[in-house]
């Protein structure tokens, strides 16, 4: 209002909520990088292959720990 920078609670929300949605979304770009700069990073010769299944398998395992 006449006090501060935002003319209502509701708007002084929405901005928190809009906050904390670019800071999730900054961070989930940080992880994403580091993760892009390790396997460009890595030598040729240490990938391995992969199905689909292995990636699946390897996430559910890691969202559980």
């Amino acid at each position: 209002g006449e006090d501060g920078p935002y003319e209502s609670s509701s708007e002084y929300v929405r901005d928190l909520i809009r906050r904390d949605k670019e800071r999730k979304d900054a961070q989930a770009f940080d992880r994403l990088k580091a993760e892009l700069q390790m396997a460009f990073a890595t030598p040729e010769g240490k990938y391995a292959p992969v199905t689909a299944a292995d990636v699946i398998a390897r996430n559910k395992a890691r969202a559980a720990a």
